[in-house]
């Protein structure tokens, strides 16, 4: 099967590529790259391009898909449904299921479920520990071995500096990275929005922005201790940002990433006791916004990711305080990347790298570039397309977004997966 994607703007960082090409997939490979292909190709399928950005498929590399055993919220079919909406066509999964990713027979499930019946390729993120308990290390070997790329006990930090060290040291000799989610919870307690002015005026509990800063701090330094690669996850602070920067400057091994609600809301958005807009780490203060906008300018956060959180309807629709954190996130990814673009604050070349090649590399997949011989996942966008969002109409089976309603500008028109069409957007 030969398919040729005509007359589009590729943008292809890896490749330095950044113009009008052709490019022809074969048998679900990237065949050729170049102008005017279809004067030498008569057989092929056609789609046309012209007017629209042709980059690699995008890659989410924190993505709650609740499968197995959460399937109310999510499920591997749904979740990779509402991938390709959005332009992804990689996502990695985090161990938060029930039963936990901390076996092997759960990520070799993962893994052929989504090759039978995904419309993404999924990579699975083990735990660091056993049931993400804290306590026992999981089996780390066997876990990369059946296919794990990295590993977390994303949603709960780990307590223990001293399980965290041999974390990175075991998952250094395996080389995958540990994903880190910073949080001190003795300095949480009981707070559920971040702690400033807003929270005093809701009269809910706060989360100072030290209990991230001073976990990030520590990751830091247990991976500048066994030189080991270290990823944060959802940096939302001023001071993350910074403890970021200055590692990356003293050679630390150490890359994160900033999730589209963090770079787009503020705190102020909790008000009137939205709980779609509460998320963990909470949504922050302006300056800490622009902190984030800064750091994805100037190399410091390396990719953009959802962290995509389904929740039920009823695990939204309680007092502020006790509903679920999260929001999904894989539908409203491009266009609000797309905003920082509109806006200014980074570069179109530096947001498809964002969200491909920088990702890519972060857990070590071949996915990210569209070189001759590459897997050929690629999505088709139109920056301009001007669209209201309707949470009823996510692909995602779960509703949760503070975006309801919004006038967005950025859409991936069409998604292909190793040259399939997995989706077309009706225009």
């Amino acid at each position: 099967m030969r398919v040729l994607v005509k007359n589009g703007h590729l943008l292809d960082p890896v490749n330095n590529i950044d113009g009008r090409y052709d490019v022809l997939i074969e048998d679900g490979k990237v065949a050729a790259v170049g102008a005017d292909l279809a004067l030498a190709v008569n057989d092929a399928e056609i789609i046309a391009a012209d007017g629209l950005l042709v980059a690699p498929g995008l890659i989410d590399i924190h993505v709650h898909l609740r499968d197995p055993g959460l399937e109310y919220k999510e499920d591997i079919i749904s979740g990779t449904h509402a991938a390709a909406a959005g332009g992804v066509t990689s996502v990695a999964c985090m161990p938060n299921t029930s039963p936990v990713i901390d076996t092997a027979p759960v990520v070799e499930y993962i893994i052929n479920k989504a090759r039978q019946h995904g419309c993404a390729n999924v990579y699975p993120v083990a735990a660091i520990s056993q049931a993400m308990k804290g306590d026992v290390l999981s089996e780390m070997g066997e876990l990369k071995a059946a296919g794990c790329v990295a590993f977390s006990d994303d949603g709960v930090p780990v307590v223990s500096g001293e399980l965290m060290r041999r974390a990175f040291e075991y998952a250094d000799t395996f080389g995958a990275p540990i994903i880190s989610h910073a949080e001190d919870l003795s300095l949480v307690g009981e707070g559920c929005m971040n702690e400033g002015d807003v929270a005093t005026e809701l009269g809910l509990k706060g989360i100072p922005w030290v209990a991230e800063d001073a976990a990030t701090a520590r990751e830091i330094m247990l991976a500048e201790f066994t030189n080991s690669r270290l990823h944060m996850a959802h940096v939302s602070t001023r001071g993350s940002v910074e403890l970021v920067r200055q590692a990356k400057a003293r050679g630390v091994k150490v890359t994160c990433e900033a999730t589209p609600h963090h770079f787009t809301l503020t705190d102020e958005a909790v008000r009137g006791y939205n709980t779609n807009a509460k998320m963990n780490p909470p949504l922050r203060s302006q300056a800490d916004v622009d902190a984030v906008h800064a750091g994805l300018a100037d190399g410091t956060i390396d990719a953009i990711a959802t962290d995509h959180a389904p929740h039920h309807y009823d695990e939204k629709n309680v007092e502020f305080a006790i509903a679920m954190n999260g929001i999904v996130g894989l539908e409203t990814m491009l266009p609000l990347t797309m905003n920082l673009v509109r806006t200014g604050v980074i570069s179109l070349r530096q947001a498809i790298a964002l969200m491909t090649c920088q990702p890519a590399a972060i857990i070590g997949i071949d996915r990210g570039s569209l070189n001759v011989g590459a897997v050929a996942d690629l999505v088709l966008i139109d920056p301009e397309f001007e669209w209201t969002l309707d949470a009823k109409q996510l692909k995602s089976k779960s509703k949760n977004t503070p975006f309801d309603g919004w006038t967005m500008h950025g859409a991936a028109i069409r998604t292909l997966l190793a040259g399939r069409t997995v989706f077309q957007r009706e225009q």
